[in-house]
């Protein structure tokens, strides 16, 4: 992209200036090399998600963001209902609360690789995945309303982890809100054993090891150390959640022009917050964050268990689970004024600074933990959220590496068996259910994600705390 058609407020921030009908400037962070790369659908979007009624401050791009449906894949954007503040399903995304987990565990890396081939079968014989993946969990109509009216405390009272899963899980497990009754019949039918399950696409399961450690005195807040033994995974709310975006997109679609609600895209289609559309879509997108929040209660529940078979005296507590694809009603500062907004958070996570009351009292002092993904081939982090990003762009950061090549294009470049050979030769073991998706998520098929959490660190978004390398991934 040119980068003219930004205005340059520093080394990683840049503006698209107010035109036309855009209501708020338009802000991407990232270095220069990051936006000259950025596809000019990126700079479209951002600029008409500008447009939308009631946004504030700024529509905000990460450094991962690429074109997607209506906002773009890294975009964040506030709105506020005072202020006839709309809600979207297109800012949200389809698959819905997709998030990670991160579990720590009490070993180090040369306990684990001696038995590293046998764990990473574990997992993968005990952890279900994969396109259209079922587990053994059945729910009834009664149990899945349970469910997706309260989330991972849902799981817990079912068995699957502690407590004190819920004090290190984003709004303690259950997103408020949810209704279930406006959640579609046929969304419920998606998920009526899709309960504990990874799914496909780019999710995934990781035993990690950290490599390098940059903030020791966060690291020490957050109970991790070099060579650790971490268990990230990154998943959703699988079928139903996509459901909902389906059959809420049309809902919105139909409201936007009913409300006097002018569109650059009809991608973008929304209600008013406050317009019984808009509540609707609020309570079942709630609904289907309760149901990803419950699906990593389980596998994390299903994780431990696997691990503890291979390494008895493993002690696994949960350092964090953040989502991404979400919308979350929020106090925050805009202009030196104290509101209530929705911050729409598509591809985007939550990076919350220190003191913030939504943040586990033990990492108060530190910031949230901010867990980014990287590629099965490379490496992922662990930061902190900052009161700078707070500022800058509601408490968010990037979700992680972000695509730089299409699935199609990816399994045109790669064939999955030689990707697993490639990766199985520097000593990283991958477990796939299918050929198909290790091509799809082939490493080079993704963008350079130290050059994407530079851009957040170096941007004062969040803050560096640890990197973690692969040593066996479970893929769908």
């Amino acid at each position: 992209m040119d980068v003219s058609m930004f205005t340059k407020i520093n080394d990683y921030e840049w503006m698209i200036p107010k035109k036309g009908d855009m209501r708020v400037p338009g802000i991407v962070f990232g270095d220069e090399p990051i936006i000259r790369d950025l596809d000019e659908k990126v700079w479209e979007q951002v600029s008409n998600v500008a447009t939308l009624p009631g946004i504030q401050l700024a529509s905000i791009a990460m450094p991962d963001a690429h074109w997607g449906y209506g906002f773009p894949i890294g975009g964040v954007a506030a709105f506020d209902p005072k202020e006839g503040g709309i809600i979207s399903a297109g800012g949200v995304g389809y698959d819905i609360s997709c998030g990670v987990r991160t579990l720590k565990t009490n070993m180090k890396k040369e306990e684990v690789l001696p038995k590293l081939s046998e764990l990473m079968e574990e997992l993968f014989r005990t952890i279900p995945a994969g396109l259209g993946s079922e587990g053994e969990i059945t729910l009834t109509k009664d149990q899945e309303d349970e469910m997706l009216a309260k989330g991972a405390k849902w799981a817990v009272e079912q068995g699957y982890g502690t407590e004190e899963d819920l004090e290190y899980t984003e709004m303690h497990g259950t997103a408020p809100d949810a209704d279930p009754s406006k959640v579609s019949d046929l969304a419920k039918k998606r998920e009526k054993k899709q309960a504990g399950t990874l799914g496909s696409g780019n999710h995934y399961l990781e035993v990690q090891w950290v490599e390098e450690v940059y903030d020791p005195e966060i690291a020490r807040i957050y109970g991790l150390e070099k060579d650790q033994i971490l268990i990230t995974f990154h998943c959703g709310s699988r079928g139903l959640g996509h459901q909902v975006a389906s059959d809420y997109m049309k809902v919105l679609d139909q409201a936007a022009p009913k409300y006097g609600i002018k569109l650059p895209d009809r991608q973008l289609a929304c209600a008013p917050i406050d317009s019984q559309e808009g509540r609707d879509y609020w309570q079942a997108m709630n609904a289907a964050i309760n149901n990803a929040l419950a699906n990593r209660q389980i596998i994390s529940h299903l994780a431990r268990k696997a691990f503890k078979r291979v390494f008895p005296d493993a002690e696994l507590p949960q350092l964090y689970d953040t989502s991404h694809n979400t919308c979350r009603r929020e106090e925050h500062v805009v202009d030196g004024v104290k509101k209530i907004v929705y911050v729409h958070r598509k591809g985007a996570t939550s990076a919350l600074g220190p003191g913030r009351p939504e943040i586990p009292k033990a990492y108060m002092n530190a910031g949230q933990p901010v867990l980014i993904g990287g590629t099965m081939g490379t490496y992922s982090y662990i930061l902190a959220g900052t009161r700078e990003g707070m500022e800058k762009a509601f408490g968010s950061a990037c979700h992680g590496a972000g695509r730089r090549m299409s699935r199609a294009k990816a399994k045109k470049t790669w064939k999955g068996e030689q990707v697993i050979r490639d990766l199985a030769e520097r000593g990283i073991i991958v477990k796939a259910h299918s050929f198909r998706g290790a091509a799809e998520e082939a490493p080079g098929a993704y963008k350079d994600v130290r050059q994407v959490v530079d851009a957040v660190h170096n941007a004062g978004l969040a803050k560096k705390v640890v990197r973690v390398r692969p040593l066996g991934v479970v893929k769908g």
